[in-house]
């Protein structure tokens, strides 16, 4: 068995790897199979069981039943247009990891990170390095985009469980995935709604005007603002799309602003979201107010784009859950940064795979799909990020839990989605970012 590495030893293997371990073994299925044969024949004539074995013997074999590895895949975005809030999101979702080495848990808890790059190919690449390395859920993607496909080519024919802290596309609620996919992050069917109500009904704007990303989140979430703008009694004059990572988006803003809407909605990522309001700022008399979602609620982006944003408001899935304190504490203390959008959602749904996988009791994809409602939702011990080691224990005994997290209570319903979930309403200044109003809602 490999040694159980420290935190320097995982510390720097987030630094200078695509992939990496906080614990692990190497199997006995990695040997040929008759040196398999020499070692069980060995251990028979070592450790002959007899009658005379005493208590102590008996625990410790107990023990060493219990040892074994519990394994999750991390596949988010720390390059590419998402990249920006990719990093912070992969972060949180090896904490629990972290969390668990140090608390010296009766498992090696293995983590093991690939890049999606933003990018729907890299993704899938990246998935099947997990599936085949046998790793039987992850915590991802972030973009739906990637999350989409990897879900439908990868994860769902391979019986992997996926649970996204991101991906926040409509589409994901009725995909045909056999109850495989799960995630932490609400529906834009939601935000759409949200943001219409904002600039609708609290901003008394009337007429509007959509950018978007040419993918399955930006289409989605302009088409569900569109909608609930429209039945409000407003008024969408244009829906442009645009490709991400662009040198100029000075046409898509003309487009998007030739018929003088009194709001612009933009969705996007911050790669791409910097040029667009630089182009904004330089060729535009920036009139109108803009409102943005989550994908571009970076605090950088004012100082990026060398002006203050202060027309500027955006919608964002807030981290509101009984145990967010002690998440944003932990998250500060590892890592010596804030905790960003979506970081919340990224520990919690890495935690409810780790404590899943124990309660299936192996490395099993549908034994781990079937346990996370049975880890998450009511009925049972309430427990969460301050008591995760606890919890772990808990479940190996066969203790009923009922997870508490840090972006929500993470309570899943029949589709795998969110049943309570939280929005901010954030606007933009030369420092960064304000909150300056929340959303709560409970999916009936």
């Amino acid at each position: 068995m490999l040694r159980k590495p420290t935190r320097r030893d995982v510390l720097a293997g987030i630094g200078g790897s695509s992939a990496f371990a906080l614990a692990g073994c190497l199997g006995d299925d990695e040997l040929p199979d008759d040196e398999l044969d020499q070692v069980d024949d060995d251990d028979d004539d070592d450790d002959p069981v007899d009658d005379d074995t005493d208590d102590d013997d008996t625990d410790d074999t107990e023990e060493d039943e219990d040892d074994r590895e519990v394994m999750v895949g991390v596949l988010q975005p720390v390059t590419g247009d998402l990249g920006d809030l990719g990093g912070p999101i992969r972060d949180a979702a090896i904490l629990p990891g972290i969390q668990l080495d140090d608390a010296d848990v009766p498992f090696d808890i293995d983590i093991r990170e690939e890049d999606s790059q933003t990018d729907p190919e890299a993704g899938l690449s990246a998935a099947e390095a997990l599936v085949d390395a046998g790793y039987p859920a992850v915590t991802g993607a972030a973009a739906s985009g990637v999350t989409i496909p990897v879900a439908q080519q990868v994860a769902v024919p391979n019986e992997m469980v996926m649970c996204s802290p991101a991906s926040t596309a409509p589409e994901i609620t009725d995909l045909d995935d056999d109850g495989f996919v799960f995630r932490t992050a609400p529906s834009d069917a939601l935000q759409g709604e949200v943001m219409a109500e904002v600039g609708y009904e609290e901003e008394g704007f009337e007429t509007a005007s959509t950018l978007h990303l040419n993918n399955d989140y930006g289409q989605q979430l302009s088409d569900s603002f569109v909608d609930a703008f429209t039945d409000l009694g407003g008024e969408v004059s244009d829906e442009v799309a645009f490709e991400a990572e662009q040198p100029s988006y000075t046409a898509e803003l003309q487009a998007a602003l030739g018929d003088d809407p009194e709001l612009l909605m933009i969705v996007g990522y911050p790669d791409s979201g910097e040029q667009i309001f630089r182009d904004y700022y330089a060729d535009f008399d920036a009139d109108e107010t803009v409102m943005v979602t989550d994908g571009l609620r970076e605090p950088s982006l004012p100082v990026d784009v060398d002006n203050p944003m202060e027309n500027v408001i955006g919608t964002a899935p807030l981290a509101a859950g009984p145990e967010e304190e002690f998440f944003t504490d932990l998250y500060e203390d590892e890592f010596g940064a804030e905790p960003g959008v979506f970081t919340a959602q990224a520990y919690d749904a890495t935690a409810v795979l780790i404590l899943a996988n124990v309660a299936a009791g192996d490395n099993d994809g549908p034994a781990i799909r079937d346990s996370v409602r049975d880890v998450a939702n009511p009925n049972g011990e309430e427990v969460g990020p301050s008591t995760l080691d606890e919890a772990v224990e808990m479940v190996a005994d066969g203790e009923e839990i009922n997870y508490q997290g840090a972006s929500s209570p993470v309570d899943f319903d029949e589709n795998g989605d969110m049943q309570t979930v939280t929005y901010e309403i954030f606007e933009f200044h030369a420092d960064g970012i304000d909150t300056v109003e929340t959303v709560d809602f409970e999916a009936e």
